[in-house]
């Protein structure tokens, strides 16, 4: 007997036929004494329909988080009811439940709430009688009973989050792919199928970009120590387990893959005045917003005058909030200004390996040289190097930094 915990994504549910052949699928892995708990996304472009209705009617410039949290968990309750009776028409008791049913609870962060804790008692009762238990991803429930949604991809992160809390034997996240690869195999022809990947690498590729699962669904799988299998809806191939430690000869691999992120933004805040305490105050504004930064620089502008220029990055998502944040904060400080820039992307290369091996930052710097790529911004991390580049460079990018890592002639390195 095992306890499982399968979620299913949007592609996967997208239409009647598609929400059968999952149940059936699931039927025919089960065996009789299993426990099975499935998740499910909204079916196929639902949020995206919704987001699209909204726009047609709310006003920009008034902040409907709530109500908009509100219109987009309705697209699971489509999928899980429907779900729910796909399995009764198949023989198999069912029942459906939201999020707050569920025994998940979040934060107030609207559209982008964080799990503060699961009380599964509702799933627990109802596997008990035998009834498989098809929850609603991507919702929870604040402590004031409002609803609320996790983020795109959250689906991921409320399965795996539902695992670790009914300590469940593994986690399968099915989706329109068959595991995680090397780089984005759309743009990448030689991107290589993982057989596993620890958390730790694959937390740093979906934070960098690598959109097949979401950051916080890794850092669950970490905290619970759950297995995650990541694996497609179509095909029976195994896909590609995430967990703590490698049990197969890929620990001899530095580079793990290439990402990149076309979600991103820079803000460049021009003659910051260079006294203690600037940066600070910027940065824990756009904290208290809920606003995530990365790939921060701070150059000189003028010795003479102690001024500086700030550069940093932001999710496109937030550009708008950050940007009426920082302009109040800069005119305050009496700052030169404040100039924002889409059109621009993060490239980066993951891989624990790359610790204690110099080098790696001179291959990538090298192959982005090669394409005639100008780097604007560099970070870094442990086992992460990302360079953020013109939007329009990211193909041409990702394919010279691969080939550069994973080309027949570095495969005994990388």
């Amino acid at each position: 007997m095992a306890l499982l915990v399968k979620k299913f994504g949007g592609s996967s549910v997208a239409t009647p036929e598609k929400i059968l052949a999952v149940a059936q699928r699931v039927l025919n892995e089960k065996k009789p004494d299993d426990k099975v708990v499935i998740v499910v996304s909204a079916m196929g472009d639902t949020t995206d329909e919704l987001i699209s209705l909204a726009n047609a009617i709310a006003d920009p410039a008034c902040n409907n988080s709530r109500e908009m949290d509100m219109l987009l968990s309705t697209g699971e309750q489509i999928s899980i009811s429907l779900l729910a009776m796909a399995f009764t028409k198949l023989g198999q008791p069912a029942v459906s439940l939201t999020g707050y049913q569920a025994g998940i609870e979040s934060n107030t962060a609207y559209g982008k709430g964080k799990i503060l804790r699961i009380t599964p008692r509702r799933v627990i009762s109802e596997l008990a009688t035998g009834k498989i238990v098809v929850v609603a991803g991507f919702q929870g429930v604040t402590p004031d009973g409002d609803i609320i949604t996790l983020g795109r991809g959250g689906s991921d992160t409320s399965a795996v989050a539902l695992a670790g809390a009914l300590q469940a034997d593994v986690c399968e996240i099915f989706t329109d792919v068959d595991g995680i690869y090397s780089s984005d195999p759309r743009i990448v022809n030689t991107a290589k199928k993982m057989k596993e990947i620890t958390y730790n690498e694959m937390l740093e590729m979906a934070r960098l970009g690598a959109g097949v699962m979401q950051p916080r669904s890794v850092e669950m799988g970490k905290h619970y120590g759950v297995p995650v299998h990541v694996r497609s809806t179509f095909t029976q191939n195994i896909g590609t387990i995430i967990r703590e430690e490698y049990t197969v000869e890929e620990k001899e691999f530095i580079i793990r893959g290439v990402t990149h992120d076309t979600n991103v933004a820079k803000i460049a805040v021009l003659g910051v005045p260079d006294r203690p305490g600037v940066a600070y105050t910027i940065f824990s504004n756009l904290a208290a917003a809920n606003i995530d930064v990365d790939m921060i620089v701070q150059s000189v502008r003028s010795t003479q005058n102690n001024i500086i220029d700030m550069v940093f990055t932001v999710a496109q998502p937030d550009l708008i909030e950050a940007k009426k944040i920082v302009e109040k904060i800069g005119k305050d400080m009496e700052t030169v200004g404040v100039i924002v820039e889409k059109n621009v992307a993060k490239v980066s290369v993951v891989g624990a390996g790359m610790l204690g091996n110099p080098g790696i930052a001179a291959n990538m710097f090298g192959a982005l040289a090669e394409a005639r790529i100008n780097i604007e911004a560099i970070s870094t991390s442990e086992i992460s190097i990302s360079c953020l580049i013109q939007s329009s460079k990211v193909k041409e990018a990702v394919n010279a930094i691969h080939n550069r890592f994973f080309s027949e002639k570095h495969d005994t390195v990388c």
